[in-house]
């Protein structure tokens, strides 16, 4: 992926980064020291074809490396000052009197400083007069694993499990000690390595059985800085010892819990904790002994406070069996439905962990007005890396754009600012603990991610998280150029193609926020009045006269309450609705007319007929890069387009003859609709 140090052949760049590294000290030899040395120590010699000539004393270095603590008498005031104004995992990185600097305020903060470093010799920047002070926006940045035991992974694109194979933890552990390195190297804290939903077998991660190649797995992970989480079944002291009863409020219950996490910690001293689905989609949960959320998650935050524990409780919880004409149950309401009355009755160490919106990883949707909305509850917003329902690694779609404008809504829950990124920050409320989590997307084929430029959104997902102020264009470069190198032509060429992605895939598929209309189960592919759970009529409410879910306060679900206003005014009255979220809000004629003059109906052919035509643009940019592209990577992506052309014309002729025939409405430019 992007850590290929390719070999630096510019002169000049390559003399101004050995004089820089001509004599290095590091001080301490932690695990996490030791790893940041060991890939400072293989980037120089790729990139340089030098060895670094390790010093012993501070003295006689041009170039010290270390935390705060270690190098306490051998800094400037100016450095403690600049270090102090830092959270723990930040750091510097300055020259001063022909010296160089590279201190952490911890052993994290100085790997996070050599990724940054090598990530400036990658991107060839001037390393002469370093002044650098950096630090995690987030305090929580978090992959979640959803890989399975027998080597499958849920919503999965990217081959079979890294961490299972056939029913057990794999033996070679090298293409995880790899991912702990691409995770460290973008700045991820966190990681989650089995699944959500917890089946059967997976419910003994957390016994003897498998806690001591767990345990393996933690070390690699947390020699890169890393944490290791566990998702639980909650109904596991049933499973695994057969007590009658999950009941978070029973005291048998209680003292299992207490003693299985004492366990997981003698063999874990550092165990990140449990990531819980609970009471959704069939997977058990405090509601089957009519105890709330709040009771469940804090049973466990108080047999892993102690430990420094966290329980991360995710708000992915609706009935998958209502039906959706009944008012009162729209999916989209859930959410906040559930929760929002139980702001401050969570214990400290709980954090919601709530999806970016009210749906499921669509391509387009609302931003969740639960964000945010409890002042006194601890919250991770989550996204998806792995494309569900954008693609699926075979359609390019690269999500920093969408994920950004989600991070600058501004929700107004305190004011005007009360952004989404300033939230999940711990900026707006008083939060213990905050931050992001994402579903990951890597698995074993070679390029770890199916499809090759899905590489970009793992990686800017990791940048994102820790500065959110990165532009959807500054991440798409950072990569291009480590991935591919820095010749202008592939930079300027596969940055195009990033960047026009997200919006390409939208036109060609559910139109003005509609959302779902893809093959139920497979979630790839279109089917229109496809939706595993909408056994009552179609999602979109698609009739004769028009489309749309009517989700205004008057006349709707009543989901726009659930926003502050002016968001709640602007998302509830048509004429201001914004309209690539119309039809989400609104049932409307097909004839209604968008703000961009097109009516409805209109807007969906068009769109569809150009996001089609947008993919073969994208075909064409990519075949012009044969010339200077590696044969196995152009021939791949190359395949991965043509696949989504493929796609492209599927959803093109199913959506527009679909409505054609629904609405009885021609195209008013004479184009063929099958």
């Amino acid at each position: 992926m992007w850590l290929q140090y390719e070999p630096i052949t510019e002169k000049k760049v390559k003399d101004q980064y050995q004089r820089v590294l001509r004599h290095v000290v590091i001080k301490e030899d932690d695990p996490i020291i030791l790893s940041a040395k060991n890939e400072l120590e293989i980037a120089v010699k790729e990139m340089l074809d030098y060895e670094i000539n390790w010093a012993e004393d501070v003295q006689d270095a041009n170039f010290v490396i270390g935390n705060k603590k270690e190098l306490a008498g051998f800094l400037e005031e100016g450095q403690r000052c600049l270090l102090a104004d830092l959270a723990d995992e930040g750091f510097i990185v300055q020259t001063i009197n022909q010296k160089s600097y590279l201190v952490g305020n911890t052993d994290a903060g100085v790997m996070y400083g050599i990724h940054h470093f090598i990530r400036l010799m990658q991107m060839k920047a001037d390393p002469s007069q370093l002044h650098i002070a950096d630090q995690p926006k987030n305090q929580f940045r978090m992959i979640n694993q959803w890989d399975n035991l027998d080597g499958s992974v849920e919503r999965g694109y990217s081959g079979k499990s890294i961490f299972y194979q056939n029913g057990k933890i794999v033996k070679d552990k090298a293409r995880i000690h790899d991912y702990a390195r691409y995770l460290s190297s973008i700045g991820i804290n966190s990681i989650c390595i089995n699944n959500v939903n917890v089946w059967e077998e997976e419910t003994y991660f957390i016994t003897k059985k498998y806690l001591p190649e767990i345990k393996e797995i933690a070390d690699i992970f947390s020699s890169y800085a890393i944490r290791l989480y566990l998702s639980i079944n909650f109904a596991s002291p049933i499973t695994i010892d057969g007590l009658s009863t999950a009941d978070p409020l029973d005291g048998e219950v209680k003292q299992w819990w207490k003693d299985k996490v004492a366990e997981i910690y003698d063999y874990i001293p550092d165990f990140g904790g449990f990531i819980v689905k609970a009471d959704s989609e069939h997977r058990p949960g405090p509601f089957t002994y009519n105890r709330d959320h709040a009771d469940g998650a804090n049973m466990l935050a108080e047999v892993l406070e102690p430990y420094d524990g966290k329980v991360i409780w995710r708000c992915f919880v609706y009935n998958c069996l209502q039906d959706w004409r009944d008012r009162a149950t729209d999916r989209a309401r859930a959410a906040y439905d559930h929760f929002k009355p139980l702001d401050g009755r969570f214990h400290e160490n709980v954090l919601l962990q709530i999806k970016n919106g009210p749906l499921d990883f669509q391509v387009r949707e609302p931003v969740s007005p639960l964000l945010g909305a409890m002042s006194q509850t601890n919250q991770l917003i989550e996204f998806q890396v792995a494309q569900e329902y954008t693609g699926q690694q075979i359609d390019l779609c690269y999500l920093i754009p969408q994920w950004k404008q989600v991070l600058a809504f501004d929700t107004h829950i305190k004011g005007p600012g009360s952004t989404i990124s300033e939230i999940v920050a711990g900026n707006i409320h008083v939060y213990k603990h905050s931050g992001i989590a994402a579903v990951s997307n890597i698995g074993n084929d070679e390029n770890w991610t199916g499809h090759t430029l899905a590489q970009a959104n793992l990686y800017g997902y990791g940048r994102l998280t820790w500065d959110p102020s990165l532009s959807s264009q500054q991440i798409a470069e950072e990569w291009i150029i480590q991935t591919f190198g820095n010749q202008k032509e592939v930079l300027a060429k596969i940055e195009k193609m990033l960047l026009s992605s997200w919006k390409i895939y939208e036109n060609y598929t559910a139109p003005l926020g509609v959302g779902w209309m893809v093959t139920p189960g497979i979630h790839y592919g279109p089917n229109i009045d496809g939706y595993e759970y909408s056994r009552w009529g179609t999602y979109h409410f698609a009739d004769r006269e028009g489309i749309g879910v009517d989700r205004t306060i008057e006349t709707g679900t009543g989901y726009t309450s659930q926003y502050e206003e002016p968001n709640r005014f602007i998302y509830n009255i048509l004429s201001e609705c914004p309209d690539e979220l119309l039809l989400f809000f609104h049932h409307v004629p097909y004839k209604y007319t968008l703000k961009n003059g097109e009516t409805v109906i209109q807007h969906i052919y068009n769109t569809h007929f150009k996001g089609y035509e947008q993919v073969e643009d994208l075909m064409d940019i990519w075949n012009s890069l044969e010339h200077v592209m590696d044969n196995a990577r152009f021939k791949h992506v190359q395949d991965r387009l043509y696949r989504q052309k493929m796609n492209a014309k599927e959803w093109r002729d199913q959506i527009n003859s679909y409505f054609y025939r629904k609405s009885g409405i021609a195209d008013q430019y004479n184009r063929t609709i099958y």
